[in-house]
């Protein structure tokens, strides 16, 4: 089976869908023939998100929810799964990055990356199993990071969140292997969306995209090829970020040196002009 024809008539949740992978995922989910129900908790960004999608007529729906409550979650997967008669995809996409020294973060700054890194992906992940393990098959793809698998200075909580992200997802692709269902997680690194903009420095200027960011809709090929392979986990780009999480795991002195660079040079940042870069 082609790439293409993995996804072709696949009933597809994607959430975080307005912006950012999240529309590239959804946008090329629909040239690869799926029906995709579009999630987002601003009913004006999700709309517009779709519009832009009308193309692809009856196969573009949408989703209001927000995905840090259960209760939402669980309406949206199980309203989807019966209006569609069943939930083929599910890809846990939403999510925010706000780097921050540990001295400087509070618990509600704890509380808020937690709430929607990772227990949204819980609660979707709690609501899809039961419907895929029914049906006898079901794919669910939940994003993490590159900072899933290398813990980048000056972002704990984040990498925190994202290193769960990845446990959970390669913890559930072997436990229900023997039972149809695939689970994939995907690893980013930089890549052009706004998340970007939206870290703010004390003076409220926002971040820039860095200039060598990969695209986001080749990212979104690259992840759906992956996925349709049933690859556990998507590093996405893959050069040089595979090295870069290699080198760390063997414990690459060049690595190791850069880690502490880094650190060093964002702990300057942030000390004297209150910004992450």
């Amino acid at each position: 089976m082609s790439a293409d024809d993995y996804y072709r008539g696949k009933i597809c949740i994607v959430t975080g869908a307005n912006s950012g992978i999240g529309y590239a995922l959804s946008e090329e989910l629909l040239n690869r023939g799926a029906t995709v129900y579009m999630a987002g908790r601003n009913p004006e960004k999700v709309a517009k998100a779709a519009e832009q999608l009308s193309a692809y007529n009856d196969r573009v729906h949408t989703l209001v929810v927000d995905v840090t409550k259960q209760e939402q979650v669980q309406t949206a997967i199980e309203g989807t799964a019966a209006e569609a008669g069943r939930l083929d995809m599910l890809f846990n996409n939403a999510g925010i990055f706000k780097p921050m020294l540990f001295e400087t973060a509070t618990l509600e700054d704890w509380k808020e990356d937690i709430e929607t890194n990772l227990w949204s992906i819980i609660y979707g992940v709690h609501a899809a199993v039961p419907i895929m393990l029914k049906q006898g098959s079901g794919h669910v793809v939940n994003t993490s990071s590159l900072s899933g698998l290398v813990p980048y200075p000056m972002q704990v909580i984040y990498n925190t969140s994202k290193f769960a992200i990845v446990g959970l997802s390669e913890s559930l692709r072997y436990e229900y292997a023997e039972k149809g269902l695939h689970f994939s997680v995907v690893c980013p690194g930089d890549i052009a969306t706004p998340v970007f903009s939206k870290v703010v420095d004390s003076t409220g200027r926002s971040t820039k995209i860095p200039e060598d960011a990969y695209p986001a809709d080749q990212a979104a090929r690259d992840i759906l090829d992956g996925v349709a392979q049933h690859q556990g986990r998507i590093i996405v780009p893959y050069e040089p970020n595979h090295l870069l999480y290699g080198g760390y795991i063997l414990g690459n002195e060049q690595v190791e040196e850069f880690l502490l660079k880094h650190a060093h040079d964002h702990r300057i940042l942030f000390e004297t002009e209150g910004r992450f870069a």
